[in-house]
């Protein structure tokens, strides 16, 4: 049914974009609520950010066990691997205080609230730092799979 997701070694890169998304998607709500006002938005933007956090533990899980798999020069594993690792894991840890805090608040905290901002755009920064790790391992290093390798047949 889907021929391109047999080439892949685990499912990780099917999950990882859900997490981006969502995240990136939380931040901008929350900051359109912040600066319009608008607490529709706040609610949101918290929808938004528990849906990030749910996915992103599942990106986090599916990452971790398929990291021995990976097929990849120890070199590479160093300088990219390692680095997404600590990246997607900070951006976990960044993610459940904020999660927490602003299920807590219920759906803006109005003490702090520019550390929540703050941290929110942190996380965000952390995760796109880690993703791009995660992306130069698939295409310049074809990490998860010998997808990128496949020719794709035209349809006739």
């Amino acid at each position: 049914m889907f021929p391109g997701a047999q080439h892949l070694q685990n499912i990780h890169p099917l999950i990882v974009h859900f997490p981006i998304a969502f995240l990136m998607g939380a931040a901008l709500l929350y900051v359109a609520a912040w600066l319009l006002k608008r607490e529709r938005l706040a609610h949101s933007a918290c929808v938004v950010l528990v849906l990030g956090a749910l996915s992103l533990s599942v990106a986090v899980a599916t990452g971790l066990y398929a990291e021995q798999g990976v097929m990849l020069a120890l070199s590479v594993r160093d300088r990219l691997l390692e680095p997404h690792e600590r990246a997607m894991l900070a951006t976990s840890a960044i993610c459940a205080v904020l999660t927490a805090w602003a299920v807590l608040a219920r759906p803006f905290p109005t003490k702090g609230r520019w550390l929540f901002l703050s941290l929110l755009l942190v996380m965000v920064g952390v995760m796109a730092v880690g993703a791009d790790f995660g992306g130069r391992m698939v295409y310049d290093y074809n990490a998860g799979g010998t997808a990128c390798r496949q020719p794709i047949p035209f349809a006739k």
